[in-house]
């Protein structure tokens, strides 16, 4: 029975469907990795942000269960109260030793990191300037905080040193940009923001959320591979994809993690990432400095696999990492495609608005660790036989 108050959300609901718009979860069986379950078939895998194959690696259950049994299920209260346990101690002390930086604090999500970070170090009075096509969850923070937010164009220095010439007037200045796009799969000109935020006297602030782990002679992300990790103030990671685990976590110096303890409300008001959780984050960790060939595998397949798609006239943009988008337009398109995809054995998502700007739908190809070459052999094969 539909309350007679809530009648209109089945009209929005309806006109959500008609502009191939509306969105349903697929529940899938058994364990993440290059093969899923879906609706009863087999598919393989490209739908996951699972970059390193960790989700599924036995060393990680180990890992969590052990914790399981050491320290329960559920962390039981926020971090400040009673929340705070031996297992999540021990992750934050391994994080700061990984990034290398003074200390780190973890979130119970990616999201939570980044809305908590940016409204505790920018609100009214401050100014927040931040790529065009940042992450949900920047854009959320950017709106709770309350501060003026100027939107420059997608990875454009130049438009950024435009809008910083307006700052001097504002208390605070924050640049904000994730480091690794995650519908698009291009990189953050980080050396050039990093050179705007030392000449305006601005913070700057780096999601490494879909880098963590792939990119950087030691995995620690874009900021290491472009060599800013020194002038960058905040980085902002996830322990949810290639780490294979779940939670937010930010790096910086002891007094930046200090006063996120105390100002950041995900952080003050969640209740604690629970014990397995982060045993499973410090094990990932621990697998990504003994085994960086999974990184280097991973971006030669998946600089392979944009080659094959160019050479087959597929779209894929400014792509150069292993996410690889095939821009196809509007949102029917896109479905159709995955649907196709999917009649071949493949699992690709459809991204639709507002994942992604009007016209700009795409199928969003992850490539990860475990897909051998048969697999991307699979995906080629099976995008051979659909229309351009």
């Amino acid at each position: 029975m539909v309350h007679k108050a809530l009648a209109w959300i089945d009209r929005e609901l309806a006109a959500l469907a008609e502009r191939d718009l509306l969105r349903q979860v697929r529940t899938h069986g058994g364990p993440q990795g290059t093969f899923i379950e879906l609706h009863g078939r087999e598919l393989i895998n490209f739908g996951s942000n699972d970059y390193l194959s960790l989700a599924g690696d036995a060393r990680l259950a180990a890992a969590a269960k052990s914790a399981l049994d050491r320290e329960g299920c559920g962390s039981g209260a926020s971090p400040l109260l009673a929340g705070h346990s031996a297992a999540l101690a021990q992750l934050e002390a391994r994080l700061a030793d990984f990034e290398g930086t003074q200390a780190a604090i973890v979130f119970p999500s990616g999201f939570a990191a980044n809305m908590g970070t940016i409204a505790a170090l920018v609100g009214p009075g401050d100014a927040i300037f931040s790529d065009a096509l940042n992450h949900a969850s920047i854009v959320d923070g950017c709106r709770l905080s309350r501060a003026e937010v100027h939107v420059y164009r997608h990875g454009d220095c130049q438009s950024l040193a435009e809008e910083l010439k307006t700052a001097a007037s504002f208390r605070r200045r924050l640049i904000v940009t994730d480091s690794l796009f995650s519908m698009d799969g291009d990189l953050a000109p980080l050396a050039g923001l990093a050179g705007l935020a030392e000449q305006h006297d601005a913070m700057l602030m780096v999601d490494e959320a879909h880098a963590t782990g792939v990119f950087g002679t030691s995995g620690r992300g874009a900021c290491e591979l472009s060599g800013v990790e020194q002038r960058v103030a905040v980085r902002v990671g996830t322990l949810s994809k290639a780490l294979g685990a779940a939670g937010g976590f930010v790096c910086g110096g002891r007094s930046l993690i200090d006063w996120l303890m105390n100002r950041a409300r995900p952080y003050v008001f969640s209740t604690a990432l629970p014990p397995p959780m982060a045993a499973a984050g410090t094990a990932a960790l621990d697998l990504i400095a003994a085994e960086p060939e999974r990184r280097v595998q991973l971006l030669r397949r998946a600089q392979w696999l944009r080659d094959q798609l160019a050479s087959r006239g597929w779209q894929t943009g400014q792509s150069a990492s292993q996410i690889v988008p095939i821009v196809v337009g509007g949102a029917r398109r896109a479905m159709e495609l995955s649907a196709r995809l999917v009649d071949r054995g493949v699992w690709v998502p459809a991204i639709r608005p507002p994942s992604v700007p009007d016209a700009g739908s795409r199928l969003r190809i992850s490539v990860c660790h475990g897909h051998d070459d048969a697999m991307l052999g699979a995906l080629l094969a099976a995008l051979d036989e659909c229309p351009r």
